[in-house]
C-alpha cells in the first residue's frame, strides 16, 4: 500500500474518514452517536470538497437503506455508527448480504448492553462476527489496533467489499475513535482506476436489465443462493485471514486479544519478558475470517492461553473452538467500558503462569 510520505498527527475518527475518502469513498449516510461522533463531523466537511455527497439521515435505519442504494448505484459508500446504532442496522445488513453489495461499515463500540456508556468496549463481537442479522450469511470484520492501521485496514476494506460484494465492518471502540497518533495517509485513489461493476444498476440503456435482489419465493432457487454465499465465504475464510504473532517462538504461555486490548496485552507480554516469563501474544486482526488454523497450530506447542477482552468472554469461545483440547482456555474478561492498564494484564499474566508452572 502506498502512503504519504508526510507523518501527521490525527484523531482516529478523522483518520476513518480520510482514509475512506482516499479509498474513493464518495457517499456517506449516518446519524450521530457516541463516542464516534467525530467521523461524520468530519465526512460533513471533507466529502463535498471532493465531490462526494454527504447526507445525515434521521435514523440508523434509514442511513443503511440508503446505504444500500448508493452500493446498488456502483458508489464506494460507507457508514458509521457505535454499538446501539449497529444493531439498529441489523435488518439493512441482512439485506445487503443477500443482495451481494460491496458496503464499508465502522463501529466504534461503546459499553454496553443497552444504552451503557461511551466508554471503549468490545462487546460487539458477536453482533460483528456473526452476523447480527437474520439469515445464513456473514460479514468481514477488520480490527485495528493503531491509528495507521485503522488508516490502512479501512483503505484496504472497500477493496475487499468490492472483491467480495461483501459488507466489510471496521471494528473499533471509544479509544482507537478519540485518541490521537502520527500516521502515514494512504494516497488518494484515482476513481477512473477502481475496478468495474458488471452488476450495479446505471440504466439498462444498450444492454439487458439487471435485478439486484435478497427475494427468493422459490424454496430451491433460495437455497442455491445460499450455497452459493456459502462458496464465497470458504474463499473469503482461505484468502483473507489476517493475525499477528508477537514474541510466540519460545512461549509456553500465549496471550490472545484483538484491537486495543492487544496493545495493552503487548504491555503486559513485555513486562512479564522483563520478569523471566516466557509469555507470548497472538492478536487476530481480521475477526471474521477469525484466524482458527493458526492459533490451533499454535495450540499444539503452547497449552496455557488467556484470553483478554473489554467484554464478558466473546471471542474466548472462538478461541476454545479453535484450539479443542489442546490448550487450557481462561478468560480475562472486562465488560461494561473497563480498560484495565498493562500493569494488571501483567498481574494476571503472572499468576496464571506460576500456577500453571507449580501444577
Amino acid at each position: 500500500m502506498k502512503r504519504d510520505e508526510e507523518l501527521v498527527l490525527m484523531k482516529g475518527a478523522h483518520v476513518l474518514g480520510e482514509a475512506a475518502i482516499r479509498a474513493g469513498c464518495r457517499y456517506y449516510f449516518g446519524y450521530p452517536i457516541t463516542p464516534q461522533n467525530e467521523v461524520p463531523e468530519y465526512m460533513s466537511q471533507r466529502l463535498p470538497e471532493v465531490g462526494g455527497t454527504f447526507l445525515q439521515s434521521e435514523s440508523e435505519l434509514a442511513a443503511i437503506n440508503m446505504v444500500i442504494g448508493a452500493s446498488m448505484a456502483g458508489g464506494r459508500v460507507m457508514t458509521s455508527s457505535s454499538s446501539p446504532g449497529i444493531s439498529l442496522m441489523q435488518e439493512g445488513l441482512s439485506y445487503i448480504a443477500g443482495q451481494e453489495l460491496s458496503v464499508v461499515v465502522s463501529d466504534m463500540i461503546r459499553g454496553g448492553p443497552g444504552l451503557g456508556n461511551v466508554a471503549p468496549s468490545q462487546s460487539d463481537y458477536f453482533q460483528a462476527t456473526r452476523g447480527g442479522g437474520h439469515g445464513d450469511y456473514r460479514q468481514i470484520v477488520l480490527a485495528p489496533a493503531s491509528i495507521q492501521e485503522l488508516a490502512d485496514l479501512t483503505y484496504e476494506a472497500f477493496d475487499l467489499a468490492d472483491r467480495y460484494r461483501m459488507a466489510v465492518m471496521i471494528l473499533g471502540d471509544g479509544m482507537v475513535s478519540q485518541m490521537m497518533e502520527p500516521v502515514r495517509l494512504p494516497v488518494m485513489r484515482d476513481l477512473n482506476d477502481l475496478p468495474k461493476k458488471d452488476w450495479i444498476l446505471d440504466g439498462a440503456e444498450g444492454r439487458p436489465s439487471r435485478i439486484v435482489r435478497s427475494l427468493y419465493l422459490d424454496l430451491g432457487v433460495l437455497e442455491e443462493h445460499n450455497w452459493k454465499l456459502v462458496r464465497k465465504y470458504e474463499i473469503v475464510e482461505r484468502e483473507e485471514v489476517r493475525y499477528e504473532h508477537f514474541m510466540t517462538d519460545d512461549a509456553n504461555m500465549l496471550v490472545v486479544a484483538f484491537g486495543t486490548a492487544a496493545r495493552i496485552a503487548k504491555g503486559a507480554v513485555k513486562r512479564a519478558r522483563r520478569e523471566g516469563l516466557n509469555v507470548g501474544l497472538f492478536r487476530p486482526i481480521t475477526l471474521w475470517p477469525f484466524p482458527k488454523d493458526e492459533l490451533r497450530e499454535l495450540s499444539r506447542r503452547i497449552h496455557n492461553i488467556l484470553v483478554f477482552e473489554f467484554n464478558a468472554g466473546q471471542m474466548a469461545e472462538d478461541v476454545q473452538a479453535a484450539v479443542c483440547d489442546q490448550a487450557e482456555v481462561i478468560s480475562y474478561a472486562r465488560p461494561g467500558g473497563t480498560v484495565p492498564t498493562a500493569q494488571e494484564v501483567a498481574r494476571v499474566i503472572a499468576g496464571q503462569y506460576y500456577q500453571r508452572e507449580i501444577q
